[in-house]
């Protein structure tokens, strides 16, 4: 009865209309929420911000980073998709949003993600954090590693879901700014989970089989041309909060909003921010296809050596400007000496528009080269020879 209650109470919130996206006056504040940060995924480049670096409760915004750590064992393939998880009785006791994992059930990875992504399941999260690390406070302290690494100065980890009350744990708009950015960009498959608006998951436990239908928290989902995720969150604490993922032409923003008085300022702020992006921004992206000259390499009998893109060349313009007339100027060395190592320097590709430089990336070796000694040119000689003879 719990379970079917809970999910007619999350099909009922589907019917919660969103306020309409509004053409903001001179005079009008673009954000009511007293915290929020708007930020172009590719370059992380913040184009609006509010009140960024206040700590304050993040609510199951948490789960972000959850998610991350979920990801990076994915692709150190240390965890799989299809990995069964069974759920503790510790995990199962997890108030607040969840998705009723009993204890001793077993669901495969990613049903279990879509369970914290869609539905905000705590007790998945639970679930997720013991299976890779053992222990919620030990996953909690990878959390916090993790953090760190991004150059989250000013967030602190306690739980695994955002369900604490602690005062210890805390982050900024600008710090969940800077996780959902790792998380979409680096792990672009979350957002095939998070722009799910319903699905059918299957309970299977002692008590035979039964349905539960995830229903998405991010009402954006289905209200903002675009969007495709990521995490709400909201606690007497934390108040509403959300950080919202959309795909428009090509560029993604994020929209964070934080501790806003109810869901409906949480929504309409983030949807402000979105239209703000939109209509400002434009993005050239350099996809480096064109093949590169070889450099000639002295000392060794190989003579050169190829070169590629360290990486993709992205230039976001607020201004207006139109973006067709950038020119590249690719600038290898003429030559270099060996030993020549993979990732070594061989030059630079260098942008321009209106004859201002706007950017550039470095060209790099594709492989090592030794040097060469008597023998390998000696070695090179005899193969001469021998062709010379066979022709």
């Amino acid at each position: 009865m719990v379970r079917k209650i809970a999910v007619f109470l999350s099909i009922l919130t589907i019917f919660v209309s969103i306020p309409p996206q509004s053409v903001y006056a001179d005079n009008e504040e673009l954000v009511t929420a007293p915290h929020a940060v708007l930020m172009e995924a590719s370059t992380g480049t913040i184009l609006y911000e509010k009140d960024k670096d206040t700590q304050v409760s993040p609510a199951s915004i948490t789960k972000i980073m959850t998610l991350i750590l979920i990801f990076d064992e994915l692709e150190k393939e240390t965890l799989h998709m299809e990995d069964e998880v069974v759920t503790s009785a510790y995990a199962k006791s997890m108030g607040g949003s969840q998705v009723f994992l009993e204890e001793g059930e077993k669901q495969n990875v990613e049903t279990m993600i879509k369970c914290i992504v869609i539905a905000s399941g705590n007790d998945a999260s639970v679930a997720m954090a013991e299976h890779i690390s053992g222990s919620e406070q030990t996953f909690v302290e990878a959390m916090n590693k993790r953090a760190k690494e991004l150059g989250m100065n000013n967030t602190n980890f306690e739980d695994c879901c955002g369900l604490t009350e602690s005062e210890n744990h805390y982050t900024t708009a600008c710090d969940v700014a800077l996780m959902s950015r790792e998380l979409v960009v680096n792990y672009p498959k979350i957002l095939e989970y998070s722009s799910v608006w319903m699905e059918d998951i299957t309970h299977s436990t002692a008590k035979g089989n039964e349905e539960f239908t995830l229903t998405n928290t991010n009402k954006l989902v289905r209200g903002y041309e675009g969007c495709v995720g990521l995490k709400t969150g909201s606690t007497s604490i934390a108040k509403y909060c959300v950080s919202a993922v959309a795909t428009r032409n090509d560029i993604t923003l994020i929209s964070v909003v934080m501790t806003a008085p109810d869901y409906k300022v949480r929504f309409k702020d983030a949807a402000a921010m979105l239209n703000l992006g939109f209509g400002s921004c434009n993005l050239y992206k350099d996809e480096n296809q064109d093949v590169l000259d070889l450099v000639p390499v002295e000392k060794t009998v190989i003579g050169e050596a190829a070169c590629e893109y360290k990486e993709e060349f992205v230039y976001l313009d607020t201004t207006g400007q139109e973006l067709e007339g950038i020119e590249k100027k690719i600038k290898l060395k003429e030559k270099v000496q060996a030993p020549v190592k993979e990732g070594d320097l061989a030059g630079t590709a260098e942008y321009y528009l209106n004859g201002e430089k706007i950017g550039s990336v470095d060209i790099v070796f594709t492989e090592d080269i030794a040097k060469s000694g008597y023998l390998d040119y000696l070695e090179k000689s005899f193969d001469r020879w021998l062709v010379g003879n066979a022709a």
